[in-house]
């Protein structure tokens, strides 16, 4: 089995490197794509237009060798024949009500449909049952669809209960957005992007339905350690105490994307990690994104206890002390134990003498005062227990430190 991870993730890196050539700024969405497809799942683009989500999902198409490739564009105006094929004469003529499907969505291992909310109702329940069965009514007959993924984009989701069924199909959800200013110079440069089919991997890069069964027994025989899974129960419970709500179903998908990452980097287990996907998956919006990151931000590679802001204050603190340690100026004792006292001395006070500086009308410059106070001085225990301090703290950033290298 180690011989076939091993294999799988040497390929699977030399076919990123040709999909990712000439990208900009889409790494990220690919690879996330590229994993949904592999895990047997689909992905939503969700963006405006011109941010080449199409040419992300040729990309994709072009991942997996002879496989066939479906693209359309849905309007309020689409109708069913452009996605599932025109009616075929000589079934009605037979009392049959069937469509040429080969050619059409239902015959297509890899498809992309643009504005996916844009059909209407009849439309999306029909495709509700192709995405997450592969399967197709076709007059009497279930047809068998040899779907691997759908890549559907669209520019907002709409909030009514067909569409709300139908985006729980897409377990990854993926906000693209235009290129930065940096970006925007590399676009129009020389790293533009090229036209996928001058990107066609070497046939013997691409994945075909037995490397998709063994990446799959790979993936069944990877565990989901108890930190990961803690992880997302406390996630599961910080949800619901947000009036979020994550279907059972999608869960066990989830569980599923991330043995696949494991196994398509040859890994035995998944790791916290791979946890980066969670947001992606139990989240309808770019926000609600952003707070599930950074709550998991706060629990992973940097921790609510170790993040930087903290280390900060913690620095800060020690210095204040060192500050206050060395400044801090003590009362002055006679070898008895005793506070010193001075009396008024003439001659001190034309020294400096705090004591001899100090006289009235009164007569009060002839009373007892303590004497010049000095700095303080600390014992071998005091100093041993702040140095202890240090050593811990800075023992335990090693330690964080060595787990974050290794990681």
């Amino acid at each position: 089995m180690d011989g076939v991870r091993a294999a799988l993730r040497e390929r699977l890196a030399g076919l990123l490197a040709v999909l990712e050539a000439g990208l900009v700024e889409r790494r990220q969405v690919l690879r996330a794509s590229l994993l949904a497809a592999l895990a047997g799942e689909h992905t939503l683009l969700i963006g405006p237009p011109g941010t080449a989500k199409s040419a992300l999902a040729r990309r994709i198409h072009l991942a997996f060798r002879d496989a066939r490739y479906f693209e359309r564009l849905l309007t309020r105006f689409t109708v069913p024949e452009e996605l599932f094929g025109p009616l075929s004469i000589r079934a009605l003529e037979e009392d049959r009500y069937e469509r040429h499907v080969a050619g059409f969505l239902p015959d297509a291992a890899v498809a992309f449909i643009d504005e996916v909310f844009k059909a209407n109702s009849a439309i999306l329940n029909a495709l509700l049952t192709l995405l997450n069965e592969r399967e197709f009514d076709n007059g009497a007959g279930r047809l068998r669809c040899p779907l691997i993924s759908v890549v559907g984009a669209t520019n907002q989701v709409p909030e009514d209960e067909v569409a709300e069924a139908f985006f729980d199909r897409f377990l990854l959800r993926l906000t693209v957005v235009p290129v930065s200013a940096e970006g925007f110079r590399r676009l129009l440069g020389e790293d533009r992007p090229a036209a996928p089919e001058a990107l066609a991997p070497p046939s013997a890069l691409q994945l075909d339905e037995d490397d998709l069964a063994a990446l799959a027994r790979a993936a069944a025989g990877c565990a989901l350690p108890a930190e990961v899974l803690d992880r997302l129960a406390e996630l599961r419970a910080w949800l619901a105490g947000r009036g979020g709500y994550v279907s059972d179903r999608r869960w066990v998908k989830l569980a599923h994307l991330l043995r696949v990452a494991a196994a398509s980097e040859g890994r035995a287990a998944a790791s916290e990690w791979d946890l980066g996907l969670v947001p992606h998956c139990v989240t309808a919006d770019e926000p609600a994104r952003l707070a599930v990151a950074e709550w998991l931000a706060a629990r992973l590679g940097i921790r609510e206890a170790w993040s930087p802001p903290r280390i900060t204050r913690v620095v800060e603190a020690f210095e204040a002390q060192l500050a206050t340690e060395r400044e801090a100026r003590d009362l002055d004792y006679d070898e008895a134990g005793r506070l010193r006292f001075s009396a008024i001395d003439p001659a001190a006070a034309q020294a400096g003498d705090l004591a001899g500086a100090i006289g009235d009308a009164k007569g009060g410059s002839a009373a007892l005062r303590m004497s010049t106070a000095r700095m303080r001085r600390y014992g071998s225990l005091h100093i041993g227990a702040r140095t202890a301090q240090l050593d811990g703290v800075l023992a335990r950033l090693a330690a964080y430190r060595g787990e974050a290298g290794a990681q």
